[in-house]
């Protein structure tokens, strides 16, 4: 308690401000943000982040959650692909991927489901006509 006592009195007054910017800026440092003149890779960090916050809530097997959850992080939903959340016989999908098309190159792509256990994020090239994911992917019309 002396040693607290010891440190509060001159001290605290000037280190307060600092102190008040500190914090604030402690929380948004650890969270990553989008850098919308960044490479796919510059913004993994921030489409990883936003894909396991939503994997960690009772929503993780809608691809609509996660093209919702990064277009409220700042990614463009025009530039976004996602696969059915469930199989051609109606069953759910064994795993749903998302997309994001970044730059004249390259994407940043999410897998999610019971069949590939954690959520897997990364970035891949584009391919032909600016697509990311191969196959059936379903209109983001919402």
């Amino acid at each position: 308690m002396i040693v607290l006592a010891s440190c509060s009195p001159s001290p605290a007054p000037s280190a307060s401000p600092s102190a008040s910017a500190s914090p604030d800026a402690t929380p948004t440092a650890d969270v990553p943000t989008i850098h919308p003149d960044g490479t796919a890779e510059d913004n993994l960090p921030v489409f990883a982040a936003t894909v396991a916050q939503v994997w960690a809530t009772d929503q993780r097997v809608s691809g609509r959650a996660y093209i919702d959850a990064l277009v409220a992080a700042g990614f463009d939903r025009s530039a976004m692909q996602v696969t059915p959340d469930l199989s051609t016989v109606g069953n759910p999908a064994e795993s749903i991927q998302f997309s994001v098309r970044w730059g004249e190159s390259e994407c940043l792509v999410g897998q999610v489901g019971p069949s590939t256990g954690e959520p897997v994020t990364a970035v891949m090239p584009q391919l032909a006509e600016g697509r990311c994911l191969i196959g059936n992917t379903r209109p983001i019309d919402w």
